[in-house]
C-alpha cells in the first residue's frame, strides 16, 4: 500500500467530519475524492449475514440493497474472490448479473469498482464505487481506493466490533443470511401462508425484487401490516 495515498485518504476523511470519523463520512469522502457519483459499503459477517453498512444517497442504498435481494453483483464477487472487481460498462455484463444489472442501471449506475474490506486475514465486506458514465477509474484512483477500503474496514470494525469475535468462514455466493428484521418478517409470512422458513424468505425476496423495493423496507411493511403488498393486497 502506498503510504502517501493512505495518509491523503485519512486527511480527506478527517476533513469530511467535525468529530470522530464514521463509515458514512469515510464513504462520502472516498466517493468525492475518486470522482464516483455514489457509493455504498456492505458488511459480510462470518461469510453469511450481509447488511448494508452505509450509502452516500438513496441511489446507492437501492443499488446496494439490490445485491442483497438478488444475491449477485460486484460486492458479492469482490467478497467471494477477495479481490477488486471493476466493470466499466454494466450494460455489457447483463448476462453476468442478470437480476442485479437492470436495477443498478435504473438507478443510473453505469460503471462500478468494488473492493473487499480486509484487515489482515479478516474480510468484513466490500465497498462499491459507482459512476453514471462508462468511465474507468485511473490507476492512481484505484491505488487511493485501496487506501480508502482499508480505512473503511477499520471503521467497520470500530462500529461493529462483533466482527472481530464472529467465527470466520469464507464468504459464500449469494445472500446466505439477513438482518433480524428480515427473518422476523419471513416468520410472519411463514405463519400466515403456512410456508417453510426458506419458502417464506424466498417469497419476501421475490416481492422486493418484483417491486424494486429495498428488502428491509419490504420486511418492515410485513411486520407493520402482517402481509405483503399494499392496501389489503397480499401481493
Amino acid at each position: 500500500m502506498n503510504d502517501d495515498h493512505h495518509a491523503a485518504a485519512w486527511q480527506r476523511v478527517s476533513a469530511a467530519t467535525t468529530g470522530r470519523p464514521t463509515l458514512a463520512t469515510a464513504c462520502r469522502a472516498c466517493a468525492e475524492d475518486l470522482e464516483a457519483d455514489f457509493a455504498g459499503a456492505t458488511l459480510v459477517v462470518a461469510g453469511e449475514l450481509r447488511l448494508l453498512a452505509t450509502a452516500t444517497d438513496e441511489r446507492a442504498r437501492l443499488v446496494e440493497d439490490a445485491q442483497l435481494v438478488t444475491g449477485e453483483g460486484p460486492c458479492t464477487d469482490a467478497c467471494v474472490r477477495n479481490t477488486a472487481v471493476e466493470v466499466v460498462d454494466l450494460y455489457q455484463v447483463a448476462a453476468r448479473w442478470p437480476a442485479y444489472v437492470p436495477i443498478a442501471c435504473e438507478q443510473g449506475a453505469r460503471s462500478v469498482l468494488a473492493l473487499p474490506l480486509i484487515i489482515g486475514r479478516l474480510s468484513v465486506g466490500a465497498v462499491d464505487l459507482y459512476r453514471r458514465a462508462p468511465v474507468p477509474f485511473t490507476s492512481a484512483q484505484k491505488d487511493r481506493a485501496y487506501s480508502y477500503a482499508r480505512i473503511l474496514a477499520l471503521l467497520a470494525l470500530d462500529e461493529h466490533p462483533h466482527l472481530l469475535t464472529t467465527r470466520t468462514r469464507l464468504p459464500q455466493p449469494g445472500p446466505q443470511g439477513y438482518p433480524p428484521t428480515v427473518h422476523m418478517a419471513a416468520g410472519v409470512l411463514a405463519a400466515k401462508y403456512d410456508l417453510s422458513p426458506d419458502d417464506a424468505l424466498a417469497r419476501l425476496r421475490a416481492h422486493s425484487f418484483r417491486h424494486n423495493q429495498p428488502l428491509l423496507r419490504t420486511a418492515e411493511h410485513v411486520l407493520d401490516h402482517q402481509r405483503l403488498g399494499e392496501q389489503g393486497s397480499d401481493e
